[in-house]
């Protein structure tokens, strides 16, 4: 199973960007997708979490800021970022907890995408 992230950039302060990650592979089914983020010189935090049916948890330092959507028919999840300040600079991974074929669940982290926001 391969997680696959898409949409990071450069943007200035205050700008928005929509980060995109669909799961692909030999999967059954995916329960929760998460994104999370690794600054240089920092460990990996967590970002925001969806479930299957749809229940979001945000880090308190980007609520309000950033939306996590889905998309069940594709096993897809976006980060819709927006009012971007230059602490959000980070490699942004997406997470899934995926089913295989044999039945066992994984949880699976994705190759990144960079952000970076300029002052």
């Amino acid at each position: 199973v391969q997680l696959q992230a898409s949409g990071g950039g450069l943007v200035q302060a205050g700008g928005s960007l929509r980060l995109s990650c669909a799961a692909s592979g030999s999967l059954i089914s995916v329960n929760n997708m998460a994104w999370y983020r690794q600054a240089p010189g920092k460990h990996r935090e967590f970002v925001a979490r969806i479930t299957s049916v749809g229940v979001t948890t945000y880090a308190d330092s980007v609520k309000g800021r950033f939306t996590i959507s889905r998309d069940n028919a594709e096993n897809a999840v976006y980060l819709q970022m927006s009012t971007l300040e230059p602490g959000d600079t980070a490699v942004y991974h997406c997470n899934a907890d995926v089913r295989t074929p044999g039945g066992t669940w994984s949880n699976v982290f994705g190759e990144g995408t960079q952000v970076t926001v300029s002052s």
